[in-house]
């Protein structure tokens, strides 16, 4: 069976800018945040969030506002529990379903920020840890985002920290503005290679 390998990182670690290197080496990324936003079209998972929250949560076309969703579930973890547990489940149908096209692939990532707070991390063969100094995070989302510091702090909160997430990871990627990233990605991908080349050989004896 193909290496599933996580690829997480907590908010502002720059952890889709390392998905793009992987890529760029060959293997094959599922962003699970970018298909969770994707999910907000489902009318069933609409009708469900505007049940549980209201149609403040909708925008002047009835559409989803991600934004004013933000605002409540980043503010009262009750919320934010019950949006995880809605829409995880379709980001999982989605990845298995995705999995089926990439079977020749050595290996496979999942880009995804909350892999551990979600339990998720017995799902994956190897997870990769992209790591960042809290500060260097922080001015990157305000800058991305046109957010101010308390709000990103605030989304920080629900977050495992960074130095408990690196221990619980396989591998561990410091982007601080300082290090190189691209050698480390390519230490991590050569060691993942010898994985699933040892594996191959033990499914072949």
């Amino acid at each position: 069976m193909i290496l599933r390998v996580g690829l997480t990182g907590n908010i502002g670690s720059g952890k889709s800018t390392v998905a793009g290197i992987f890529k760029v080496l060959g293997i094959p990324v599922f962003h699970a945040d970018e298909e969770a936003k994707k999910c907000y079209d489902d009318p069933e998972l609409r009708r469900d969030l505007v049940h549980q929250f209201g149609e403040r949560i909708l925008s002047p076309g009835g559409e989803i506002d991600r934004k004013a969703l933000a605002a409540i579930v980043f503010n009262d973890p009750a919320s934010l529990e019950y949006l995880n547990a809605v829409v995880h489940p379709l980001v999982g149908k989605a990845f298995t379903k995705w999995m089926t096209v990439h079977t020749k692939a050595p290996y496979i990532l999942q880009e995804a920020a909350i892999i551990f707070e979600s339990g998720l991390g017995g799902s994956f063969d190897r997870i990769i840890h992209v790591s960042c100094p809290k500060e260097i995070a922080i001015n990157r989302v305000m800058k991305r985002d046109a957010a101010d510091g308390n709000s990103v702090l605030k989304r920080m909160q629900f977050q495992i920290p960074d130095e408990e997430k690196a221990r619980m990871a396989d591998f561990v990627i410091l982007n601080d503005g300082s290090s190189l990233v691209i050698p480390q990605v390519c230490s991590i991908h050569g060691s993942l290679l010898e994985l699933t080349a040892g594996s191959d050989n033990k499914a072949g004896v």
